[in-house]
């Protein structure tokens, strides 16, 4: 049987990669680590496209009698197994919580999770919705008679834990909700997509296979993948770029003409590197780009460019709100949330000053690496598939 760092390969098998077919597909490694000592815990994963891949967290807190799941992920052995040494000194997996209305990259696992933890309460937030084929959570394996509505039927633990909702706005097809968990014997909040942390290092959820990095830190794709500190650096800078913009400015895309032109040179006939099929070209200034998105050391606190020019390009002001009902949490101390770095220091103070933040620099622009993001959102507004005005409240 195959073994990658000590993990045997069926471990991390992930059956149902085809429902939401995204890298690194039916193969999902699992990166483990203790935040915040012995009461806040980290499972990462990598999802992305073709190579864009970024770290996607399960994130694990002590309760009373257990442990709580927040944010599912796709439950391999591999991860299972290292759930069953937490419950093995914490106590079992009381409750699991799927705080985001949309989030398939969280929807999908929760009905495997589930069965994987029959004693556990489910908590799912209200609202929830699919496209293009609203399908209730019972037809994704979610078992209906011991899953609850957050809010609706009250909160899991609310002797250690506030919920805080953002939302909900009104998407067209359907609603952008997320609800965070302050935790607070920890002082950790925990969000989903609301709110991120960007490091210029690359998590080590990349150790185990460094290949997303590699593929991109190259200038072109008859270039062979080689390892150092300096290229998963680079590459990582990139793939920061391609996550949060999508297709940012300085990004060309070559003809077809020179992509072939590239591949399938000797070294590079394998899927691993794409054939050396390398459809990217990247200009002068990059580098400074990416930097405006990361922090070193220090993870630097945004909201994604995609959530804010796509999501809540015309809804600062629910977000300004749900900052200030975070500023009245006394004990607050760390941010973790579902995507990129954890934890970062939030503070009372760090939630106002980023609230200040917001307010004096543009919302939601138009220009440079928010051009095609802007161009999305234009197109779906022209074509009503958005609603000009979100609020539902």
């Amino acid at each position: 049987m195959v073994r990658a760092n000590g993990v045997e390969s069926e471990d991390q098998h992930w059956p149902w990669w085809p429902l939401l077919p995204l890298y690194p597909y039916g193969r999902r490694a699992t990166h483990a680590e203790e935040l915040i000592s012995g009461e806040v815990w980290s499972f990462e994963q990598l999802q992305g496209v073709y190579y864009v891949a970024v770290p996607i967290r399960l994130t694990v807190v002590r309760v009373p009698g257990g442990l709580m799941l927040v944010n599912p992920l796709p439950p391999t052995r591999e991860l299972l197994k290292k759930l069953a040494d937490l419950e093995a000194v914490h106590g079992p997996v009381q409750t699991i919580v799927m705080p985001t209305a949309s989030g398939l990259e969280h929807k999908l696992p929760l009905g495997p999770l589930a069965r994987a933890f029959p004693q556990a309460d489910l908590w799912v937030c209200p609202g929830q919705w699919s496209f293009p084929v609203q399908l209730p959570l019972s037809w994704l394996g979610v078992p209906k008679r011991r899953t609850r509505v957050l809010l609706d039927d009250g909160v899991p633990h609310p002797e250690i834990c506030n919920w805080v909702s953002l939302g909900p706005l009104d998407l067209g097809v359907g609603r952008f909700q997320e609800i965070s968990c302050f935790h607070r014997p920890s002082g950790a909040l925990l969000v989903t997509d609301a709110l991120v942390g960007i490091s210029a290092e690359p998590s080590a959820v990349f150790d185990p296979d460094p290949t997303p990095l590699l593929f991109h830190a190259r200038e072109r794709g008859d270039e062979p993948l080689l390892d150092s500190v300096e290229a998963r650096r680079r590459g990582w800078a990139r793939l920061v770029l391609f996550a949060s913009y999508l297709r940012p400015e300085p990004l060309d895309v070559p003809s077809l003409q020179q992509v072939l032109r590239q591949a399938f040179r000797p070294g590079l006939r394998s899927p691993r590197e794409h054939f050396g099929l390398y459809p990217f070209s990247w200009k002068d200034g990059w580098q400074q780009a990416a930097a405006a998105l990361m922090g070193d050391p220090a993870p630097r606190l945004q909201v994604a460019p995609v959530l804010e020019r796509l999501v809540l390009p015309r809804a600062r002001q629910a977000l300004l709100r749900w900052l200030d009902a975070l500023a009245g949490l006394d004990s607050m101390r760390w941010l973790v949330p579902a995507h990129y770095s954890a934890p970062l220091v939030f503070t009372p103070e760090v939630a106002a000053g980023f609230k200040e933040e917001l307010l004096q620099r543009p919302w939601a622009p138009d220009q440079a690496s928010w051009t095609f993001l802007a161009g999305i959102d234009r197109t779906l507004l022209r074509t009503k598939l958005v609603p000009q005005d979100p609020f539902t409240d």
